[in-house]
């Protein structure tokens, strides 16, 4: 397993502040988290293709030289924020599939893509699944063309269980889960259990940890916030070792999508502190590739 950071986690670095959050202290490129992530010793890096500041080949091509130089793994991340809206949105399916030559360009062989979001999840859920099937049985023969896997996200949409009938509807090698550790927690779904069930079927993560919020609607979705790894609710040493277990040999990508107030508005100290700790859970867990 291999070490690596989320570029969500300086979304308001990017750009993407929530009405909740404070202005950040100065921009971010993504030439300076590519730095950053050099800094902090990791292997790889997965980039959130809505802050590119282009699709141009040129520019793509300039990025994927940049991650060689720097030996990082990559994948690049499809979707925010609502991916596929349950499979409604035929245009945002177009647009996955025409980022499959981008992720190809910049040298990923993982896609992470969203299937849909926490906008969705008090619609019935069983629509939108058959639809998403239907999709990902086409669009896996166009990732296979590439030789891109799809990893969709569950994306405080869907529980492990419907996440598991997705990847069995669609029965392709082609599509797998990048399986983020505080979404399920977040429909109050145990990550743990859910790790049991679909550690063999992960071709990518969101590593990320929670604790609740005091002041927040319990059905507010930051509800559960996050913190650095070991400092919140999520068991994260056990879904190391689940995976590990499965043969995992992917990266586990820190991801913060809202910091606890907590940490004072400061996701670079929690994105520092979450790659120690996960160093040394996956020391424990078994021998990982860590910088």
């Amino acid at each position: 397993m291999k070490l690596g950071i989320d570029s969500y986690c300086y979304h308001r670095f990017f750009g993407e502040v929530y009405p909740q959050q404070n202005p950040p202290p100065r921009r971010m490129t993504l030439e300076d988290f590519l730095a950053r992530a050099r800094e902090l010793h990791v292997d790889g890096v997965s980039l959130e293709s809505c802050f590119f500041p282009s699709a141009d080949p040129g520019y793509l091509r300039n990025l994927k030289g940049m991650l060689d130089d720097l030996a990082m793994d990559r994948v690049y991340a499809w979707g925010h924020p609502d991916g596929l809206e349950g499979g409604a949105n035929t245009e945002a399916y177009r647009d996955m599939l025409e980022s499959l030559p981008r992720a190809a360009a910049i040298g990923a062989s993982i896609m992470r893509v969203v299937g849909s979001s926490l906008r969705f999840r008090h619609l019935p859920h069983a629509p939108q699944l058959d639809r998403l099937a239907g999709l990902f049985r086409d669009a896996v023969r166009a990732a296979q063309d590439h030789g891109i896997r799809l990893a969709v996200e569950n994306h405080i949409d869907f529980t492990a269980s419907e996440i598991l009938q997705l990847l069995d509807d669609v029965d392709s090698p082609w599509l797998g889960l990048n399986f983020d550790t505080g979404n399920f927690l977040r429909l109050l779904d145990d990550p743990v259990k859910g790790m049991r069930m679909l550690a063999p079927r992960v071709y990518a993560t969101h590593i990320k940890d929670l604790k609740p919020r005091r002041g927040v609607p319990a059905d507010e979705w930051y509800f559960f916030s996050s913190t650095p790894v070991g400092d919140g609710l999520v068991d994260v040493e056990a879904l190391v070792r689940l995976l590990a277990g499965a043969g995992y040999d992917g990266m586990l990508a820190v991801e913060i999508d809202f910091l606890h107030p907590d940490y004072g508005d400061d996701e670079d100290a929690a994105v520092a502190k979450s790659v120690a700790a996960l160093r040394r859970l996956t020391a424990r867990a078994g021998p990982a590739r860590a910088g």
